[in-house]
């Protein structure tokens, strides 16, 4: 048994490397106008951390990679970009990875993905409204008048993230599976 959980620890901190390396070569602006918006690819081995060992896992993954990006590839966010990417990965991760968890098939998945990105698309309307004037020092008004570009930016990231995870989620996931049911 201990070694069932190494090996699954294992994994968990390889997808959680994995994200912080995708956020560090992958990363651009979605809409010019506010260019702090970055894509990155960084949610894709969450959710599937979340996919294949549960949501707990999952959430697990969210914080160590969010505080190692925090602290190396976005350092510049500091605090608030840990908090925030922390409060969006994990709508994302958590409602996906429940639903999937339930319903193990591909409609399982799809349902899951779509409720997740609604989910981190909603949780950070207010997110953004509470944290945002707080740590960067401006106005709510400012906040208020940028949340189409950051309901649509949370829709897209998510979006892409979820597909790509949905694509390629069952080819990876018999790996965590074979080394998660490997005997000693």
């Amino acid at each position: 048994m201990k070694s069932k959980n190494l090996k699954r620890l294992a994994a968990m901190a390889v997808l959680a490397a994995v994200s912080v390396a995708l956020a560090s070569v992958v990363h651009f602006p979605v809409f010019p106008a506010v260019a702090f918006l970055e894509y990155d690819p960084a949610d894709i081995p969450v959710l599937i951390c979340g996919f294949a060992f549960g949501p707990s896992a999952g959430i697990f993954v969210v914080i160590v990679a969010s505080l190692i990006q925090g602290l190396t590839v976005s350092a510049s966010s500091g605090l608030y970009g840990i908090l925030m990417h922390v409060i969006a990965s994990s709508a994302l991760v958590l409602t996906s990875s429940l639903i999937y968890r339930k319903h193990k098939t591909r409609k399982g998945a799809v349902a899951g993905i779509c409720f997740g990105v609604l989910a981190m698309a909603a949780v950070m309307i207010p997110a953004n409204l509470l944290i945002t004037p707080y740590f960067m020092g401006c106005e709510r008004s400012l906040v208020v008048d940028l949340l189409p570009y950051i309901i649509l930016f949370n829709l897209i990231k998510a979006g892409i993230n979820g597909i790509i995870t949905f694509l390629i989620y069952k080819k990876i996931s018999v790996l965590l599976h074979k080394l998660d049911d490997e005997k000693n």
